[in-house]
């Protein structure tokens, strides 16, 4: 039986090992562990059907969908999930192609009055903003074209964030109790000692407006993709952390955030590209691989979710992803 690394998986497929081993988390893929060897590997079934999970996820079929297709053995059921995503395509070209008609009714009434100085106003066409008020247009872009250049830009375009995507927040300075482990599933490690921690004390009562922090510590840095990760819950100032937990000063700071649900890693790069262009906004990190170049992940919604933790629950768990930024100038 021949096996692949998690790494080589990684590589190849140009899918992050986070995502993989989240992927595993929530049953859609089994790993093995070869005796003596700390890392996971895949058999070739479970390769085959890591490729049919991304196939479906570039379709945009939501992760609990493609447990059921992939699981179910009944064919009705999923056709009925397919049908599910045809609807919601169907309804995003409909609504496109309303707003292209009106668009170019907008276009035919500038050309008619060209040359006389006549200021538009959108709010003089009753039907129009009948129209209008109907479109339930979701993110998702559909191209009209077929080709493979157009679907390939569309692609581009797809994973590119724009200035509606990223949100400029401020994160308030605070007490934290940390912990960073470096081995295997570094993330799973430290979320146990955290998550106990949490549990134990009754922090959600404690300091209610707590926040968890994540980050890369050190980042990967070479083709195993070995790292390890540190993670934080903000406590109040005065209140003393056990063992192995270690108490810090977060400084806070600006931030550009952009939310993700669990798994979507590869949006990293999509929100430091959004950095790269911006106009308005810079990088404003310090340090290096070691603490994820000052970047951090938020669980949010962490405090509510502290309940299903309890139960082993981790599904829909949604992440902000934060990149220090200043004003340019």
């Amino acid at each position: 039986m021949k096996l692949t690394t998690i790494s080589d998986i990684s590589r190849k497929m140009n899918i992050s090992t986070r995502t993989l081993r989240y992927y595993e988390q929530i049953g859609l893929i089994e790993s093995i562990k070869k005796e003596d060897y700390a890392y996971r590997t895949y058999d070739e079934d479970a390769v085959k059907r890591l490729q049919q999970i991304l196939i479906l996820r570039k379709l945009r079929i939501p992760l609990k969908q493609i447990g059921l297709i992939l699981q179910s053995e009944n064919t009705a059921a999923i056709i009925e999930a397919f049908q599910q995503n045809l609807n919601e395509v169907d309804d995003e070209i409909t609504a496109l192609s309303t707003i292209r008609d009106i668009i170019n009714k907008f276009v035919t009434r500038l050309k008619e009055s060209i040359h006389q100085e006549i200021k538009l106003n959108l709010l003089d066409d009753t039907a129009l903003l009948e129209a209008v008020d109907a479109l339930t247009v979701q993110k998702i872009l559909l191209k009209e074209e077929k080709t493979a250049a157009d679907l390939e830009q569309a692609n581009e375009k797809l994973n590119k964030l724009t200035d509606r995507d990223v949100r400029i927040v401020y994160l308030p300075p605070a007490t934290v109790a940390a912990y960073q482990y470096e081995g295997d599933e570094p993330e799973h490690a430290v979320a146990t000692v955290i998550d106990k921690f949490v549990i134990d004390i009754d922090l959600p009562n404690v300091k209610p407006d707590m926040r968890h922090y994540g980050f890369n510590c050190p980042n990967p840095v070479d083709e195993t993709n070995a790292h390890g990760y540190q993670m934080w819950v903000t406590i109040p100032e005065d209140m003393d952390v056990p063992a192995p937990l270690v108490k810090k000063q977060f400084p806070g700071g600006l931030y550009a955030a952009h939310m993700i649900p669990m798994g979507a890693f590869e949006e990293w790069g999509w929100l430091s590209k959004w950095c790269d262009n911006n106009e308005k906004y810079e990088y404003n990190g310090t340090g290096s691989g070691d603490n994820m170049f000052s970047c951090l992940e938020e669980h949010l919604n962490y405090r509510n979710n502290v309940a299903l933790i309890k139960n082993g629950v981790y599904d829909g768990v949604q992440l902000d992803l934060l990149i220090p930024v200043k004003e340019k100038g």
